[in-house]
């Protein structure tokens, strides 16, 4: 790629908007600012405000996709990396809205796709809640804050190889747009919560796609309220269980359907899972 490639960040959004803000505040005093910013509002129509708002209102493009039940979060990111596409992106970054960018964010992306093409994926490390009153982190609380222990952290400058795309999310990832046309985008039959990443993944692996996990590109994941397991998704997360068998074989999201069955919420039966009545 050369030096002068057009970067665009994708983030697909409904309410959040503190975390959107600070969002755009971090983009904006990162080493690489983005040349676009695409914000998807999913049946959100004051997202508009908030990014007019923000610091980056001067590169910044909302789509709007409706959302009148569950989320339809495969096709709003597919949307997002289109219109990103289409605007002339060389390199498309996605990134959760809840997600803040290291200062090297953008850059450690932009080196890694000049040296690797495929499925470029930063670490992600876990922000705690704020206190009473604050709207924003202070440089202290993100400098403290450790990579999540389940995905690999390669240095600032090192790649890895993925030699498991089971472990892709989409909390923070970066393609161009062969590598996209490649993979197909996300499959929009998953609507609602959980599953649409790890087919992506398959996806991914399916079409040859190489993986890498790339370090220095850091994103910070701002606190939210959160339940284990999350019961509010029983039923996006049992039907999407149920589609990904029927595409790949095996089941994800285990864990949750373990607890779901042990907490009495949903139940095996046969080569399915199902809520309980």
């Amino acid at each position: 790629m050369s030096a002068g490639l057009n970067l665009t960040v994708v983030t697909v959004v409904t309410g959040r908007h503190r975390h959107l803000r600070n969002q755009h505040r971090s983009l904006a005093a990162g080493t690489r600012v983005p040349d676009q910013v695409v914000v998807v509002a999913m049946g959100d129509p004051d997202v508009a405000e908030v990014v007019a708002a923000g610091p980056l209102r001067t590169v910044s493009t909302v789509r709007h996709v409706p959302a009148p039940g569950e989320l339809p979060l495969a096709r709003a990111r597919n949307r997002g990396v289109a219109a990103a596409l289409e605007a002339g992106a060389d390199l498309v970054v996605l990134l959760d809205v809840d997600c803040l960018a290291s200062p090297g964010l953008l850059e450690g992306y932009q080196r890694a796709a000049r040296q690797r093409q495929g499925l470029l994926c930063g670490p992600v490390a876990y922000l705690p809640a704020l206190p009473a009153g604050r709207t924003s982190y202070d440089p202290a609380q993100i400098a403290a804050a450790r990579p999540h222990p389940g995905r690999p952290a390669p240095a600032p400058g090192e790649l890895l190889p993925m030699t498991d795309l089971r472990l892709f999310w989409s909390l923070s990832f970066a393609v161009d747009q062969e590598t996209w046309d490649a993979i197909g985008g996300f499959d929009e039959e998953y609507v609602g919560y959980g599953g649409e990443d790890t087919d992506f993944g398959q996806r991914a692996a399916r079409a040859g796609v190489p993986g890498w996990w790339v370090g220095g590109a850091v994103a910070h994941h701002q606190w939210h309220p959160v339940s284990d397991p999350p019961i509010e998704h029983v039923g996006a997360i049992v039907r999407n269980a149920n589609l990904f068998r029927r595409r790949w074989g095996w089941f994800p999201m285990e864990g949750w359907l373990a607890a779901f069955a042990e907490a009495g919420l949903a139940r095996r039966a046969g080569d399915r899972w199902e809520v309980t009545p």
